[in-house]
């Protein structure tokens, strides 16, 4: 795909170059951002359906029927629904709904996004809009409003990409309605454009730095706390999946049992086994959702939860035989209880070294805050994870998500304030311990700030004293010349200084007294009325 997007780069030109704004005198020439934007859309769609085309006919013809059923129109309309449900986007069938699909099918559309994403980068024309004139034009200024224009050219790039691509995705949807299967038309546009908006805006970031450099976008406050809750989501998902493999080892024999009363063969068993695959990452969030408490349902009336477990009637999915039995669960097994709160702790740690705190009470709040945004991710995806199987008892599968949302926020907000505490209160007191000359900088830039806003008040005198006769406006700089003494001259002081040693040393005849004066003419030599008298500091006092 990333080849025929090159090509785009030179070919079309020649046709795009005709609609109004689009210039195409040279190879160098870069097109505006929407149009790049639509081109990447429709190349990673049509790119996307080729490839479910290809396994939706492999797997057709290994079914048990060995034929195509209703022709090449119906595997066509199949692997539309299924790129629709590799964005997450369900679909009603009579009796019921389907909203529980796996989420290792989003894996595909967000490589082609991400890789056509960099491609408009590259092909778009991206350059930065900055303010033609600052406040104060200091170089934190032009730093920030640099880092603003970057983050206002991420979105845009994000936009033009997603919004195309979910456009193509409603027509999708709409053509591959039918009586048996409908789309949700609403969920495929959300889907499709959030999905793309992600994938275009971490690319377009990625070309404008590395991947070390790109948090350094945000504000100093927002990145910490974006960092802090990447790094507990993280912890909580590696714990998530670390249950899941325990569980599938500990319940091997079930597994293997399911999959012989399937007895798929080998084609089919490939598949089953890739599909499974696919429910992995559902698994790890369902596993996220155990550790932190609320566990999991799987039907109607049943809980799989650290306090018990309570069964039903389970899917034939091998996978499923994982699942422990009915029953109270071990009282080790509470113990995983303390994974969200160690994820806390190394959050708070995080939030606190990326963004200290002058304020002893103000690191807390910051990692509790770090604690409810891992809620809402953790949220985000219970949500995604789960959804119905049709009707009857499958109406309610998945993790609960308010449930989870609440027990991640207060477990990793309560760990990540304590932690971020403390993490604050050891760095300033190291800052403390450090020289006189760095412990006092911030101290003294805090009383300049506080001078400045109590002179804006009225509660402080103005500086009366005059400006340096060398100073003018950042504005002026540019078009006058800053005065410059000449070397001759001598300090009003310095000339003072020497007057006074003279007088301090014995008399010397009066032709060498004048010398010490060098700045002093002799008024009664006015060598016939031709010598002017200038005063190298007059420019000073105007």
């Amino acid at each position: 795909m990333t080849a025929i997007l090159d090509q785009l780069r030179t070919a079309p030109r020649s046709v795009l170059g005709k609609l109004p704004g689009i210039s195409s005198d040279d190879d160098e020439s870069r097109r505006p951002l929407p149009v790049s934007g639509m081109l990447a859309a429709a190349i990673t769609l049509g790119a996307g359906l080729a490839v479910l085309t290809t396994l939706t006919i492999v797997g057709w013809m290994a079914a048990p029927r060995g034929t195509l059923g209703q022709g090449l129109p119906g595997v066509f309309r199949t692997a539309a629904q299924i790129w629709l449900a590799a964005h997450h986007a369900g679909f009603d069938i009579p009796g019921g709904r389907v909203g529980l699909l796996p989420l290792g099918l989003m894996v595909l559309p967000a490589l082609l996004l991400y890789k056509a994403g960099r491609w408009m980068a590259r092909d778009a024309d991206l350059r930065l809009r900055l303010p033609a004139r600052l406040p104060k034009n200091s170089p934190k200024d032009q730093a920030n409003a640099r880092r603003r224009a970057q983050l206002v050219l991420v979105v845009q790039a994000g936009v033009s990409l997603a919004a195309p691509y979910a456009m193509l995705a409603g027509g999708i949807a709409l053509v591959t309605t039918n009586d048996i299967t409908k789309p949700s038309i609403g969920e495929a546009l959300v889907s499709h454009f959030i999905l793309a908006f992600l994938a275009g805006a971490l690319a377009t970031a990625r070309t404008i730095g590395p991947w070390r450099v790109m948090p350094r976008l945000l504000p100093e406050r927002v990145r910490a706390v974006t960092v802090g809750t990447a790094v507990a989501t993280a912890i909580m998902l590696v714990a998530g999946l670390g249950l899941v493999l325990v569980a599938v080892v500990l319940n091997f024999d079930q597994v293997r049992a399911l999959s012989d009363v399937l007895a798929p063969g080998f084609v089919g068993g490939v598949l089953l086994l890739l599909v499974q695959l696919l429910y992995l990452f559902n698994a790890v969030i369902w596993g996220l959702a155990y550790i932190a408490g609320p566990g999991f349902s799987v039907g109607a009336d049943t809980l799989v939860a650290p306090t018990g477990v309570q069964l039903g009637t389970v899917p034939s999915l091998p996978m499923l035989g994982a699942l422990p039995d009915s029953g109270p669960a071990p009282a080790w097994l509470m113990a995983v209880i303390a994974l969200p709160f160690a994820a806390g702790a190394v959050a708070g740690v995080v939030v606190a070294r990326i963004s200290p705190s002058p304020a002893y009470e103000a690191a807390p709040l910051w990692g509790f805050l770090t604690g409810v945004t891992t809620g809402l991710a953790a949220a985000a995806l219970a949500a995604l994870s789960g959804g119905p199987i049709g009707g009857g008892r499958l109406t309610v599968v998945g993790p609960p998500v308010w449930e989870v949302a609440l027990s991640v926020a207060l477990e990793v907000g309560v760990a990540a304030g304590i932690s971020a505490g403390v993490t604050n209160l050891l760095l300033l007191n190291r800052r403390a311990r450090a020289p006189l000359d760095k412990a006092a900088a911030p101290v003294r830039k805090a009383g300049a700030a506080i001078a400045r806003a109590a002179g804006k008040v009225g509660l402080a005198e103005s500086d009366t004293r005059p400006l340096p006769g060398h100073w003018m406006d950042a504005t002026e700089a540019d078009t006058q010349p800053i005065p410059v003494i000449r070397d001759d001259w001598q300090d009003e002081h310095a000339t003072a200084a020497a007057e006074t040693l003279a007088q301090a040393r014995p008399r010397a005849p009066l032709d060498q007294s004048r010398s010490s004066r060098k700045d002093i003419v002799d008024e009664s030599d006015d060598k016939g009325g031709h010598v002017i008298y200038v005063d190298p500091y007059a420019w000073d006092r105007d």
